[in-house]
C-alpha cells in the first residue's frame, strides 16, 4: 500500500527510510568509489521548509507492507516541465514484492499530472536492480544533467569521480 508523506509522524518515518537509504548508498559509494555523502546535509535539503517534495511541486509516499513501512520515494520539479525522482528506496526484505514498480508507477502518474513532460534521475552504477526498474519504464541512460542534485554534495574535485560512478536516466512523459 502507497501512503502520501503528508503528516509530520509519516514525513519522520520517510526521513527514517531515507536516512537508512542514504547510509546504506554511502557505504557503496565510499567503497566502492572512494566518495563520500554528507547525509545530514541530505536529509536537511529534503525535510527542512521548504522540502523539495512538498506539495504542489513536489511528492513523497511511504510504501507499507502490513503495518510496516518499508520503502520510501520522492519525486521534485526542477523546473516547468522536467522533475526528478529521488530516495526510492524498499527495503532489502521486501524486495521483489512488486512495491518499487507501484510506487515508481504512482511517481510517473503524479508526474504526469504535474504537467511535467521530462522525468530525470541518477543513481549509482551498482544499483543495477534499480536500473532494470527504470528502464521497464522506459526510463534511457543520458550524460550527467547540469541540475542534478549530488552536485550540492560533492566538492568540485570529486564531481567527475561522482559522475563515473552514476547512470544518469530519463524519461519523456506522455
Amino acid at each position: 500500500m502507497l501512503q502520501a508523506a503528508t503528516s509530520v509522524p509519516q514525513r519522520e518515518v520517510a526521513r527514517a527510510l531515507i536516512a537508512e537509504y542514504l547510509h546504506w548508498v554511502g557505504d557503496v559509494a565510499r567503497t566502492q568509489h572512494g566518495l563520500s555523502f554528507d547525509v545530514d546535509a541530505m536529509l536537511r535539503a529534503d525535510f527542512d521548509p521548504p522540502s523539495p517534495f512538498a506539495p504542489p511541486h513536489g511528492r513523497l509516499y511511504l510504501v507499507h507492507c502490513g503495518d510496516a513501512a518499508v520503502g520510501v520515494g520522492g519525486l521534485k520539479q526542477l523546473s516547468a516541465e522536467t522533475g526528478e525522482l529521488q530516495r526510492m528506496y524498499v527495503q532489502p526484505a521486501a524486495r521483489g514484492l512488486g512495491a518499487g514498480r507501484a510506487l515508481l508507477q504512482r511517481l510517473l502518474d503524479d508526474a504526469r499530472a504535474m504537467g511535467l513532460r521530462t522525468l530525470r534521475l541518477e543513481s549509482l552504477k551498482a544499483l543495477a536492480a534499480a536500473h532494470a526498474l527504470y528502464r521497464s519504464a522506459g526510463f534511457v541512460e543520458i550524460d550527467p544533467y547540469a541540475d542534478n542534485s549530488m552536485g550540492a554534495y560533492q566538492p568540485d574535485d570529486a564531481l567527475a569521480a561522482y559522475r563515473a560512478s552514476a547512470v544518469f536516466m530519463e524519461l519523456a512523459l506522455r
